[in-house]
């Protein structure tokens, strides 16, 4: 079985873990102390990347090649005039500060070409390795971003960038809460994708409106890219190309959850983790579960042999589940930092740490 490398960001640091099947090692982590809010290793040339966030001392983004970490440049938000105020579609003013990196998606059209999902509400893109970042105005300069409003976050935030691999120049971001954006020119012009989707927390009347979706993540399956899946905060979405979001009925714990995780060649697989919404978000009853599909939704499986199954409160975030390009392998972290992996779908899982800073993502670096 081959050995893979996971990356492991938490609240106080960047762990990588690697091994296969059962047996996994963990590292001293780097940035020890610091929150990393995302990591992605690129590639193209082996470089990786770790997004921080130090609070009081702002957000630093840091470049690894070979073994050196080195600080590049962060996104910076254009200022409005002096005396001007934009607010969001909540009604709270519009920060133009950088408040945290979200995501980091490589972009295949050129060497060292990154795309950035920001809080609050921003997308970026950097064509030199993060030296230097763009913010993409097609999106930003949308009249419908004023309706946007924050969802976890008291602030829009973008967590989701999907490049389609057959043409980069077909990229789809989720906001959270703002829809699901798509754009077939690289970023010159956008258009809302999210019909279909349903908010229930709107307004009657409301909850269809594609500008006011929250879309939890999102996930495209690598050989069938027009199929993609969501998790949403009221249910799971399935779409194909051009076609509006189809609601996922099946029976399951319930329809509330964060990550979602889609199958590099079977578009009618995913996975996803429920949980109890709004005010009390803990695992249903107590107990970690994991959801698949393999049959495009029209039934979830719920796995949980090596989960536990009582007085558990792991929350798994939007980027706190990944499946490796074998199809089986599937990494998981929670809230409470605990970290799981799967060498089979999802059928056993095997717990490789229990006691890690609360985990906000993990990623699996292959080249």
């Amino acid at each position: 079985m081959a050995r893979r490398t996971l990356l492991v960001s938490t609240r106080k640091g960047l762990f990588t873990a690697t091994g296969s099947g059962a047996r996994w090692e963990l590292s001293e982590p780097a940035f020890r102390g610091v929150p990393v809010s995302a990591a992605v290793l690129d590639p193209r040339d082996g470089a990786l990347y770790a997004a921080l966030d130090h609070g009081h001392f702002g957000v630093k983004l840091h470049r690894r090649q070979g073994r050196t970490w080195r600080e590049v440049a962060v996104p910076v938000y254009p200022q409005l005039p002096a005396g001007e105020v934009e607010t969001e579609g909540g009604g709270r003013p519009w920060p133009r500060t950088l408040k945290l990196i979200w995501c980091l998606t490589p972009d295949p059209r050129q060497p060292g070409a990154l795309w950035c999902g920001t809080i609050p509400g921003g997308l970026f893109h950097s064509a030199d390795r993060g030296a230097s970042w763009q913010l993409n105005g097609g999106l930003w300069d949308q009249p419908a971003r004023r309706q946007w409003f924050g969802g976890g976050f008291d602030t829009p935030g973008i967590h989701s960038v999907l490049v389609d691999p057959r043409d980069p120049r077909r990229v789809t971001v989720a906001i959270s809460c703002g829809g699901v954006w798509r754009s077939d020119d690289g970023g010159a012009s956008w258009r809302n994708t999210a019909r279909g989707m349903r908010a229930a927390y709107m307004p009657a009347g409301r909850e269809r409106d594609v500008e006011v979706q929250d879309p939890h993540r999102l996930a495209q399956c690598r050989e069938a890219p027009d199929r993609l899946w969501c998790q949403h905060h009221n249910g799971i979405f399935v779409q194909d190309g051009a076609t509006d979001w189809r609601e996922v009925k099946a029976k399951a714990p319930s329809r509330f959850g964060f990550a979602v995780a889609a199958h590099p060649t079977r578009p009618d697989t995913a996975w996803f983790v429920p949980a109890q919404k709004d005010e009390c978000r803990v695992p249903v009853g107590g107990k970690v579960v994991v959801l698949r599909t393999e049959n495009g939704g029209r039934s979830l499986a719920p796995l949980r042999q090596g989960l536990p199954q009582r007085h558990a409160y792991d929350l798994v975030y939007r980027h706190g589940l990944e499946v490796a390009s074998d199809g089986r392998t599937l990494a998981m972290g929670s809230t409470t930092g605990a970290l799981w992996i799967s060498s089979d779908g999802g059928e056993r899982w095997h717990t490789i740490a229990a006691h890690l800073p609360p985990i906000h993502a993990v990623h699996w670096a292959e080249s």
